[in-house]
């Protein structure tokens, strides 16, 4: 029996101000806040006592600058697409793989295409609106990718939304919720 380790990122920029305005403001792929930072500071030593196999971690920078805080540097982390946040907002649109990589120096985009997002059916503000049925499919997808795989304990950081999709449970950031495949 396999055990999944779903884990929502620290607050993003996008969340910090969201969470004033109501508004979208417009950032494309946000980073963590410094509440985000903070948050994943606080969860560190519950993550790593986990004793995961691997990390697994979308290619949205909220999520990378997570995985990283939670399990180093040291720590095998693969990026996969397929558990990416569906996409409704700005924050919610992806960076190209080049871009990434000049960010995260030492970790693979090279398996992702670009763009790795859903953009299609864009909005009036130009903003792809992913259909349900999509992420859907991508959840059966993701985990049919997790049962292949040969780790018996694996941390999978992530988004709101999807993992909400996928298990009904609402998570705050970084919070931590084990699940099997």
């Amino acid at each position: 029996m396999k055990s999944v380790f779903l884990i929502r990122h620290g607050e993003s920029t996008f969340n910090a101000i969201y969470a004033k305005t109501l508004v979208d403001p417009g950032l494309i792929d946000a980073p963590l806040s410094p509440t985000g930072e903070a948050q994943v500071v606080q969860a560190r030593a519950q993550a790593q006592a986990l004793k995961v196999e691997l990390v697994v971690s979308t290619p949205f920078t909220r999520a990378l600058q997570t995985a990283r805080g939670l399990f180093g540097e040291a720590h095998p982390l693969v990026i996969e697409c397929l558990h990416r946040e569906r996409v409704v907002a700005s924050c919610d649109i992806g960076r190209s793989p080049r871009l990434l990589a000049a960010d995260f120096p030492g970790l693979c985009f090279d398996h992702i295409g670009d763009p790795w997002w859903h953009a299609e059916d864009v909005d009036d503000n130009g903003i792809p609106q992913e259909p349900l049925e999509v992420v859907h499919e991508r959840i059966s997808q993701f985990r049919a990718w997790l049962r292949s795989r040969p780790e018996k304990r694996i941390a999978v950081v992530g988004h709101s939304a999807f993992f909400f999709h996928m298990t009904s449970h609402k998570f705050a950031n970084c919070e931590i919720l084990e699940t099997t495949v």
